[in-house]
């Protein structure tokens, strides 16, 4: 891999990081390497996270999730998502359907996807149930080059007044994804692991090969009551971790929650402990009913690009409805919502 394929989503990223990446790709493209977008609320997006948790819900589950990167800086991020899941007997698993849109530098590099998702519960025992994923999406990726400046349009004076002699290259590309994932759980802990871009599609612009590298995902976490009444448990905390590795890029999520009836609050780190990785502090505000949540996130940048960032904002909603229950008993997961 060349020096390219150490530009991710960081704050140690440069201002001209997407740049790079953006001229790697076109000039150099068996060296240019993609980070997946991502959520600072990943229990808000749960199949986005792996496509096992597609269906944990029992019945329907609508989210939305919308995510402002770095707002204060020329080339910030902007995804938004929506997804649907739930369970179906009739297939004995559940299905999910995820859209999602990502704007980088705002807007000269677009990727747009749409991902089907069936997923298989098995109870191992009356404590114990595991559940398996699998996932298939079909992406477009697109350059705008009209957005795109060159050092021949500058003027010493005036600035950027001449048209490039540049001629315009890339355009869109179309390709297929495939992502499979495990999760299990009991009343009080969970774990899984997800592997996504398991054929490491190519998204090349020009001719050439620019694969995007496998993710795989590890996350583990436990809910933990506080305080309990006659109405059942009012207080919890729920410490997690989720560790993440996408080609040489590697991050580490070590956090918790703590929910006292409606009102959910979260303190987390995210870097690599004992290394110069240094990412972000992040404090998320949710509130919650049986059928509404609703979260907000805010991302305090701590690496070395700390006063230009203006930090990322972080906002989810998610929906559930009502089904009628079916007699065969079915154990959905306790794990956070945001």
């Amino acid at each position: 891999m060349g020096p390219i394929s150490t530009l991710f989503r960081s704050p140690s990223t440069t201002l001209f990081g997407l740049v790079l990446l953006v001229l790697a790709g076109i000039f150099s493209p068996e060296q240019a390497h993609a980070q997946d977008p991502e959520f600072t609320q990943f229990y808000a997006n749960p199949i986005y996270l792996n496509p096992a948790f597609a269906g944990t819900a029992r019945c329907p589950r609508f989210v939305m999730s919308y995510r402002n990167q770095w707002p204060a800086m020329s080339g910030n991020y902007v995804t938004s998502a929506a997804s649907y899941d739930q369970h179906l007997e009739t297939i004995s698993g559940g299905l999910g359907l995820i859209v999602m849109n990502d704007r980088a530098g705002r807007g000269t590099l677009s990727t747009t996807s749409v991902s089907g998702i069936y997923s298989y519960q098995y109870a191992v025992s009356r404590k114990f149930s595991v559940k398996a994923g699998f996932q298939a999406t079909y992406f477009q990726k697109a350059l705008d080059w009209s957005r795109l400046t060159f050092g021949d349009m500058i003027d010493p004076r005036k600035g950027f007044i001449y048209e490039t002699q540049d001629q315009p290259r890339g355009g869109t590309v179309n390709n297929v994804d495939f992502s499979a994932g495990i999760l299990g759980f009991s009343k009080k802990l969970y774990f899984g692991f997800a592997a996504h871009h398991l054929n490491e599609p190519n998204e090349s612009l020009v001719v050439g090969l620019s694969r995007l590298p496998m993710k795989l995902t590890a996350h583990a976490g436990a809910v933990l009551p506080l305080e309990k009444s006659v109405r059942g448990v009012e207080a919890s905390i729920s410490p997690n971790i989720l560790y993440r590795r996408q080609g040489e890029f590697q991050q580490m999520n070590l956090g918790l929650y703590i929910n006292k009836g409606p009102i959910v609050g979260g303190i987390w780190y995210r870097g690599i402990l004992f290394t110069e990785y240094r990412d972000a502090f992040i404090v998320t505000l949710g509130i919650q009913s049986d059928q509404v949540k609703f979260g907000y996130s805010y991302d305090v940048t701590v690496s070395d690009l700390t006063p230009a960032t203006g930090g990322s904002h972080e906002i989810s909603m998610t929906l559930n409805f009502d089904c009628r229950q079916k007699r065969k008993k079915f154990r959905t997961i306790s794990c956070p919502s945001f």
